[in-house]
């Protein structure tokens, strides 16, 4: 017999072999149809996979992530499956489960596929997931893996078992196809019930553009169909609020190939929004002792080789820049830390001068692949909201407390309500993807933990998702229609102060080496902007939008007291536009109503006669006549109440 324990503590005895699916059959049918995988030990498994020792056991369903990633991981089996019966010749990359549904990247020869080919795929995925197939695990030798796809053609799947230790590899089978794979997986395929083929892109295998450019097909499946038909409406919610349509519907920004792909071109009004995000930070950092600084655009090649970027990040930054000088070479810089590394360095530091908090909007430049770059979530060039906290050992906690109260006070002024967070550690398995003693990430992470137990703020752990150079806490935020995105982090380093030598005397006169915490609430600017334009569909805050006030003259005759009004508004700091046009005053006002503008203020005989406006609002309509000097100041007064909440 072995012992299973639950979640809830409680421990029950089976007899060993047996399985999830059994166990979960034990306590109810209505929940084994729920169940989709099983966490043993804190690791994923397959419901048919039998347990011979003590175990913890959670079961998964659809509500937990990882009961969605065995259930899409699945289904990109399933699609490969279909895909094998339609096109005999493709090859497979690789297939994961994605965040939400699933894509595989196959290679399908001279043929190109079509969005008019992906009713034929769900029909065919539809067909074999009714046959309910077996979706068998086995574990198979490295030779004769390599034989097995070597002598089906698969040479990708070959690389990639080539790479892989032998007595680990494990194959899984539903019907006549067979997959490398770790799993986990569905017990078999008739748990699929809802499929939408949704995209098709381009994708370098392994992501190398010197490799072979393979095609990228995306799906997402649901265990019922009003799921689908959910998702799908908010599928066109998404596209509404796309902020690549919004970001040209508003004039925000916009791209050019004959400057370069991934390198946005901010215009005024997107500049106006990101300026005022900028300055509210500012306002904020000043608040809580932060000094301003500004670092170049390059470095030294060396200054990346010494803080370990180079070695991790060298492969994905643009090519070194040569100068005249042999053997100079210098980097577009992919991080502003280790620039403020040698602000710390410039001069002797006391213990009396930490903590040192110094931030700078830095941008970055970091060479993305071409297939994946996307509007702002995804470029070339963007910048961070970087501040680098370099602190004695007693005084991180604090700090770190006090960095994460920036973030929530963000959160609140932007209106992400809903939000989780992520501590990061390293991968215990694998620890030569990081940099550093195991005694520094040892305090590192326990700072972190002792951090969010003392802020009551429940975090999951995820392992291997550290930075290679310190654990870091994630801030995950759902916007307005449910998607998750990451905002905010916040990182622990031992390690660069280290590699950087950077000292502090200290009270006892020794040498000591400071503690450095890596802080951006926004992340990067542009991605950030991003979000923001599709949680609010481009509604943005009336302190933030970059057009406050549209002032709209019924008629010529009135301009002249449109352009007295928007000198007043602009005198109390309220951005303002006239629309002068020569068109009926219901035209300008859908036109402006288009535009996401706040207020507009309606002008003609009666308001030039009275020193009035008549006051429109977004989204609830006429508002009534007011003095527009009485307006002004409540305006002002309204944006100024928003600015300020945060001291509060």
């Amino acid at each position: 017999m072995i012992k299973i324990t639950f979640p809830d503590s409680s421990i029950r005895e089976f007899a060993a072999g047996t399985t999830a699916m059994q166990i979960a059959e034990s306590i109810s049918q209505r929940l084994a149809q729920d169940v989709l995988a099983a966490k043993v030990n804190g690791e994923v498994w397959d419901l048919t996979r039998p347990i011979f020792a003590d175990a913890s056991l959670q079961l998964l369903k659809w509500d937990d992530d990882e009961g969605k990633h065995a259930f899409w991981h699945s289904s990109a089996h399933l699609m490969a499956e279909a895909l094998q019966e339609l096109y005999p010749n493709v090859k497979f990359g690789i297939g994961p489960a994605v965040e939400n549904g699933f894509y595989y990247d196959v290679d399908l020869g001279d043929l190109t596929l079509t969005d008019a080919d992906f009713a034929a795929i769900e029909a065919k995925m539809t067909e074999l997931a009714g046959k309910k197939e077996e979706i068998k695990r086995a574990d198979i030798a490295k030779a004769d893996a390599l034989t097995l796809f070597g002598n089906r053609g698969e040479a990708y799947k070959t690389e990639l078992i080539s790479e892989l230790e032998d007595g680990h590899i494990t194959t899984y089978t539903q019907g006549a196809f067979t997959d490398l794979c770790r799993g986990p997986h569905l017990p078999d395929t008739s748990y699929i019930k809802a499929i939408k083929i949704t995209a098709l892109a381009g994708a370098y295998w392994r992501g190398d553009e010197t490799r072979k450019q393979l095609t990228r097909i995306y799906g997402i499946t649901f265990p019922r169909k009003k799921q689908l038909d959910e998702y799908l409406v908010l599928l066109e919610e998404a596209k509404k609020r796309d902020h690549r349509k919004v970001g040209k519907e508003l004039e925000l920004f916009t791209f050019s190939q004959n400057v370069g792909a991934g390198l946005p071109l901010w215009l005024p009004r997107g500049t106006q929004l990101r300026l005022k995000l900028e300055d509210f930070l500012k306002r904020i950092q000043k608040k809580y002792g932060y000094k301003q600084v500004i670092t170049p655009h390059i470095g030294s090649k060396q200054l990346y080789v010494t803080s370990g970027h180079y070695e991790k990040y060298g492969k994905d930054s643009f090519q070194p820049i040569h100068t005249p000088q042999e053997g100079e070479e210098f980097l577009l810089k992919p991080m502003n830390c280790p620039h403020h590394c040698e602000i710390f360095k410039a001069f002797p530091r006391s213990y009396k001068d930490l903590p040192l908090r110094l931030a700078e909007f830095g941008t970055v430049y970091r060479y993305e692949q071409s297939g994946e770059l996307h509007g702002l979530t995804r470029v070339r060039g963007f910048t961070q909201d970087d501040a680098h906290i370099f602190c004695r050992p007693d005084q991180l906690k604090g700090e770190f407390l006090k960095v994460m109260d920036i973030i929530f006070i963000i959160f609140k002024a932007l209106n992400f309500e809903k939000f989780e967070a992520q501590i990061s550690l390293r991968d215990p398995a694998d620890r030569q993807k990081y940099i550093g003693s195991d005694e520094n990430w040892e305090k590192a992470e326990q700072a972190i933990i002792e951090a969010c137990r003392e802020k009551g703020l429940p975090a999951r752990v995820e392992l291997g998702e550290a930075a290679f150079y310190g654990p870091k806490l994630d801030f995950m935020v759902k916007d307005a229609i449910g998607r998750r995105w990451q905002l905010g982090t916040i990182q622990v380093d031992y390690n660069l102060p280290e590699r950087f030598e950077l000292e502090y005397t200290g009270e006892d006169n020794q040498k000591h080496r400071p503690v450095m915490i890596h802080r951006a609430p926004f992340g990067s600017m542009e991605r950030f902007v991003a979000v923001l334009i599709e949680h609010t569909a481009g509604k943005f805050p009336l302190w933030l939008t970059p057009d406050q006030v549209a002032i709209l003259p019924i008629g010529e005759r009135f301009n002249d007291y449109a352009a007295q009004i928007a000198r007043t508004l602009e005198e109390n700091d309220i951005s303002v536009i006239v629309d002068d046009r020569n068109e009926k005053i219901g035209r300008k006002i859908r036109d402006n109503e288009l535009k996401r503008i706040p207020y507009m203020l309606i002008v003609g005989e009666k308001e030039m006669e009275n020193d009035e406006v008549s006051v429109r609002k977004q989204g609830e309509g006429d508002k009534g006549s007011i003095k527009f000097t009485t307006f002004a100041a409540q305006i002002s007064q309204e944006i100024d109440e928003m600015l300020n909440s945060w001291k509060k």
